[in-house]
């Protein structure tokens, strides 16, 4: 039989030890990573993304210039938003970007914003008002500085929209969810008996669990408002509709372009509340020990579970609409639906004159 001996290669040290120490090290490189993205995405850890150079600020770079776009769309429609895409450019012909839809690394902290026309800017969006009236013959505008460079701004326009698709939104109130059961008491176990062969005893039974409580009965749910709607056309080019709605205490005002503009009017019920779950029957006690021993209890019956609270009552909905608006009533769509639903009764339509609403 040969004498030779296997050589491990120099440097490779193949010892249970050693594996188990390579395991751990990449388990805590995994939950290292983990922690760090977990960190990175919390709010205020802005610091942490520019000492590992994946975010920035402008005050100490060398910007020379400034550009802002917004993202998708340089239009806006009342009640929606859009993203600034801010880019500097640096002395030696860099050009850096801001984060979000820019896809960048500059924080939107490194820039002050003038909202003038109505719309606000947030986080970096700029955000239109839902009432057309506040935005309505002006020119919504921001004016950006960058913190650090009081000669370097950009200014953006952000011209109003109206071919969007626009929402009105009622419904009744949401019914309470039931309680649930509380669970039934456990069994007490039976009394220790004795297994000594010349002097033994029974040991005592367990009692039964109790019965868990049944589940309380969800709310119903509340019904829709009566929702009326008044619509009219302004006359010029393009055409535009004047719309108010209102249900219960809420008005809302839209205009629509009707070459692409629509308007959802829906006024449906509440939805039933959700029946509580019923609670766990106790535990039976066990037997006790004995010659025989103890029978143990019985485990008590679950409690029923509630039942779902029927669904709020359809609103209902009527549009005065004027003889100019009728041959846009398609830009209008309307629903209104029980909780549970079930088609509500059908809107009704009146072709009356309706003056300019605003």
């Amino acid at each position: 039989m040969s004498n030779q001996r296997l050589v491990q290669p120099r440097g490779v040290v193949r010892t249970p030890q050693a594996g188990a120490c390579l395991t751990s090290m990449n388990t805590a490189l995994r939950i290292g990573v983990t922690a760090l993205v977990v960190v990175f995405a919390c709010s205020g850890c802005e610091s942490i993304g520019i000492a590992l150079g994946l975010r920035t600020r402008l005050d100490k770079l060398p910007v020379t210039a400034l550009t802002a776009a917004l993202s998708s769309n340089p239009a806006l429609a009342p009640g929606k938003k859009g993203q600034l895409i801010l880019v500097a450019t640096t002395a030696d012909g860099k050009t850096l970007t801001t984060v979000g839809a820019g896809k960048g690394k500059v924080l939107f902290d490194s820039f002050t914003f003038e909202a003038s026309g109505g719309v606000q800017v947030k986080n970096g969006a700029v955000l239109m008002p839902p009432d057309p009236r506040i935005t309505e013959s002006k020119v919504p505008h921001v004016h950006i500085g960058v913190i650090g460079h009081p000669d370097i701004t950009a200014d953006l326009d952000v011209p109003v929209r109206y071919d969007a698709a626009f929402k009105a939104h009622f419904v009744g109130l949401s019914g309470s969810n039931g309680f649930d059961g509380s669970a039934g008491q456990d069994g007490s176990d039976g009394m220790m008996g004795s297994n000594d062969p010349n002097n033994p005893s029974p040991g005592g039974n367990g009692s039964d669990g109790g019965r868990g409580e049944d589940g309380g009965d969800g709310g119903s749910g509340g019904p829709g408002p009566d929702v009326h709607v008044w619509m009219t056309a302004r006359s010029g080019t393009p055409v535009l509709l004047e719309v108010r709605v209102t249900g219960g205490s809420r008005e809302q005002f839209f205009l629509i372009d009707p070459n692409g503009g629509t308007l959802s009017i829906d006024s449906n019920g509440g939805p039933g509340g959700r029946g509580g779950s019923g609670g766990h029957g106790g535990r039976g006690g066990s037997g006790g020990m004995g010659f025989p021993p103890g029978m143990s209890g019985n485990n008590g019956f679950s409690g029923l579970d509630g039942h779902a609270g029927a669904g709020g009552a359809a609103g209902t909905i009527v549009v005065s609409v004027d003889p100019a608006a009728k041959q846009f009533m398609s830009r209008l769509q309307l629903s209104n639906r029980s909780g549970n639903g079930a088609p509500g009764p059908a809107p009704l339509i009146r072709v009356e004159a309706v003056p300019a609403l605003w």
